[in-house]
Order: structure tokens, then sequence, then C-alpha cells
């Protein structure tokens, strides 16, 4: 049964963090550059009020999957408040997820559009829109406590999914931070690599599938398929 995410049905712990997120000052040139694409807005979204401000993690606090993506876009998640949403990387993931019956529908368009989500958690690096989609280390660094804090309240996530090396790194020392168990070898980032967790679990590598891997082929449809067959042959085997 698909549920209904609203802030309400939401544990405390992570209707603490959603606040924090949103309310954070961290990063002055982030703010400053998010608050500037809100004002300038694009021709096409004229007409709609941006969001503007640092955005949360959503999702289903039972999942099983986590995944851990970028940023948010600049005219995307930016503007519509909610990740990877109203942008071309949200219809490859949403698009997908509905196929594999872990969304309520294939497309996200706005943070009201009814879209919830079944055993799944998305979030990301970084919770600013950056400009030319690049956040400095030091602001990754600022910005990684809030996924510390997602990964410690989310205790039923038995596969994290990295979109891309940023998130995959991020994932990592999110875990040192949390004076989790030490993987050695040092894993390295590649598609479709997983890694298992000394304590159970799984990491799993994809690239992302912003438009300049998914128009150049670097990322394909039937690539992305197998991320989340994979993701769910993981989950049954924890």
């Amino acid at each position: 049964m698909v549920l209904e995410m609203s802030p309400t049905r939401h544990p405390a712990a992570i209707r603490r963090i959603e606040a924090d997120v949103v309310a954070c000052e961290r990063c002055p040139r982030l703010r400053s550059h998010c608050r500037a694409i809100a004002r300038e807005k694009r021709a096409a979204y004229r007409d709609q009020e941006y969001w503007g401000k640092p955005v949360p993690g959503f999702g289903d606090p039972g999942a099983w999957l986590l995944i851990v993506g970028l940023a948010p876009g600049a005219h995307g998640s930016n503007r519509t408040g909610r990740m990877f949403t109203g942008d071309r990387s949200g219809v490859w993931l949403f698009g997908e997820l509905h196929r594999q019956g872990l969304a309520s529908r294939g497309e996200a368009v706005s943070r009201d559009d009814g879209l919830a989500l079944d055993g799944v958690w998305i979030t990301a690096a970084a919770r600013c829109a950056p400009p030319g989609n690049r956040p400095a280390p030091v602001e990754l660094d600022r910005c990684r406590e809030y996924l510390e804090r997602e990964m410690r309240a989310l205790e039923g996530v038995r596969v994290r999914l990295a979109l891309g090396r940023i998130g995959f790194d991020a994932i990592w020392k999110a875990r040192r931070a949390l004076a989790l168990p030490d993987v050695s070898p040092q894993p390295r980032f590649g598609h479709g690599a997983a890694v298992a967790l000394p304590e159970g679990g799984w990491v799993l590598a994809s690239y992302h599938p912003s438009q300049q891997n998914t128009s150049t082929g670097v990322l394909t449809a039937p690539m992305w398929r197998d991320v989340f067959l994979t993701a769910k042959r993981l989950r049954d085997r924890v």
C-alpha cells in the first residue's frame, strides 16, 4: 500500500530535520544564488512562485531504499520545493520508480501533486541549488549533518543508492561521521557497483540521471532500469 506522505505522518525526528533544512542559512553563497534564481525566474515559469529555500528530503519514513542525489536544480527543486521535482532528472527517476511499483505516479510537477513513495526516501548531498551545479567542498561538509540525521532516523533502510560520485562520497563520509564500521578496501565509485556493509545492507552506485548523462547515452534506459532491479535483489539478500 502506498502511503500518503504529508508532513503530519512523518515521525518527529524527520519533521525536525525537514524544518532545520528549510531554515538553514549555513552557506551564504548558495542562499544568495537560490534567492536570486527565485526572483529572476526562467521565462517558462514566470507566473510561478519559486520555493527558493533549502530543499528537504521526502518519501516514506519506513523506506528500505535511500536515494542520495547531488543537489536541487535551479529551476527544478529550487522552484518546486521537492527533490527531483520539475526537472528532466525527475522524469527519469519518478518514471522508473512508478514502473517498479515504488511511486504512486510517474510524473512529479509540484510538491502538491499527490505523488507518494512506497519504501523510498529521496535526499541529496546538498540541499541548495549551487551555481553551475557544483557545490563547494566546504558547502557539502556543512550540509552533511542533515544526511547523517536522515540516515540515523530512517532505521529500515537496507539499500543506499548513490546517484553520481558526489552522492556516493557523501554516503561514506556520513557513515564515518556516524562512527559506522569501515569498509576495506576503500570503495570506489562505478556505475552498478554494490558494496556490502559490515553491519548489513548495501551501498549501490549509479550514474546520475542528469540530462548530460541521459542525452549522451552515458546512462541509458536499460541501465537505469537495471539499477532498481539490482536494488530490489539486494534488498532481498539482506
